[in-house]
């Protein structure tokens, strides 16, 4: 009798040294998909700010337009970790307001060139878009498995730093 006792015991810390083994993988694997997709995140946001520059800079738009598009992909560039999501919401705001001008589409209609660069602008804008929503949707399923007791309690997260939301106005609606 005691032992079978003695081998339920083993046997029962044994199951639960590889379900916390698992648990403790899921959140290493989950880290890893946010590091993935932070810097699927960062690259749709160069993308973007770099054709926003080549729009800019192409002489298609006015000269205070191309301004302050200019001036506000400089920002967005320049920006710190802190301060990067504001700097993109107003590039993304400067976006809205030079592509959503009255009258822009039927100027830039007779110029394929400008077509392209706008069309380009965009694809990247869409891309933030997904990238964004990706992102944040793998952190807060990461967070979710950081508060649940047993990873708490057993700290198996380890020294991973702790996942942080990218919010942003990545409205482009005014555009399409």
């Amino acid at each position: 009798m005691t032992w079978t006792i003695i081998v339920l015991v083993v046997l029962a810390l044994v199951l639960w040294g590889f379900y916390v083994s698992w648990r403790a993988s899921r959140l290493d694997r989950l880290h890893n998909r946010v590091e993935a997709a932070h810097t699927g995140l960062d690259l749709a946001l160069v993308r973007r700010s770099s054709a926003a520059a080549e729009l800019a800079s192409s002489g298609v738009l006015d000269p205070a337009t191309s301004l302050l598009l200019a001036d506000a992909v400089h920002r967005a560039r320049q920006a710190g970790a802190a301060e990067r999501d504001l700097a993109e919401s107003d590039l993304t705001r400067a976006l809205r307001a030079t592509l959503g001008e009255p009258g822009l589409r039927a100027e830039l209609a007779a110029d394929e060139g400008a077509e392209i660069l706008v069309g380009e602008v965009e694809a990247a804008a869409r891309q933030v878009f997904l990238a964004r929503k990706f992102y944040n949707d793998v952190a807060g399923r990461t967070l979710d498995a950081r508060r649940r007791p047993l990873a708490r309690v057993l700290r198996l997260s380890g020294s991973a730093k702790q996942p942080e939301f990218f919010d942003m106005d990545d409205e482009m609606s005014a555009v399409a």
